[in-house]
């Protein structure tokens, strides 16, 4: 019988973020308490995302509002990786990025947790910005899974192509 096996991946779904994006920059013109502040929220590129607004606590308020709606969306905060408001011109600049994928430094760290707490038997490796993770029996695969959901990593993982 063949080896089972899934992947340990950190992707994102793009429609998600600009959903959450879109709705986080609709309520940022309709709330009162950000009227008069030049408040703004959009995309910068293809990851990236920049807040303008008049005040750094106007600035750091929508992050807040953006981030409330990615948790509304089952997107995990440690895929965003916001910086702090920056002086700009007249008003403050907020940057922030959507991360994806996982990067060498923490594909070694999850396959160490995956050898030394781990069931025996099981192979993780690393495939570019994702993790292979094979075994004989499925139970242990399940073991696997139920250990990297207990540890934090730092990054967003998600299990796809179990089989």
């Amino acid at each position: 019988m063949a080896d089972s096996s899934f992947d340990v991946v950190s992707k994102v779904d793009r429609q998600e973020v600009d959903n959450a994006l879109n709705q986080a920059a609709k309520e940022l013109t309709q709330r009162y308490d950000f009227r008069g502040t030049d408040t703004t929220i959009e995309w910068s590129g293809e990851e990236g995302i920049v807040i303008t607004s008049s005040s750094d606590e106007r600035a750091t308020a929508a992050l807040d509002v953006f981030k409330e709606k990615l948790i509304k969306r089952d997107i995990s905060l440690k895929a965003f990786d916001a910086g702090e408001p920056v002086a700009s011109g007249k008003g403050f600049k907020l940057t922030g990025t959507i991360v994806q994928g996982i990067d060498t430094e923490k594909a070694k760290k999850i396959t160490k947790a995956i050898r030394d707490e781990g069931p025996k038997g099981v192979k993780a490796q690393i495939q570019g910005d994702e993790l292979r993770v094979s075994s004989k029996k499925r139970d242990d695969l399940q073991e696997v899974i139920a250990l990297l959901k207990s540890k934090d990593f730092d990054v967003a993982l998600q299990f796809v192509n179990y089989r």
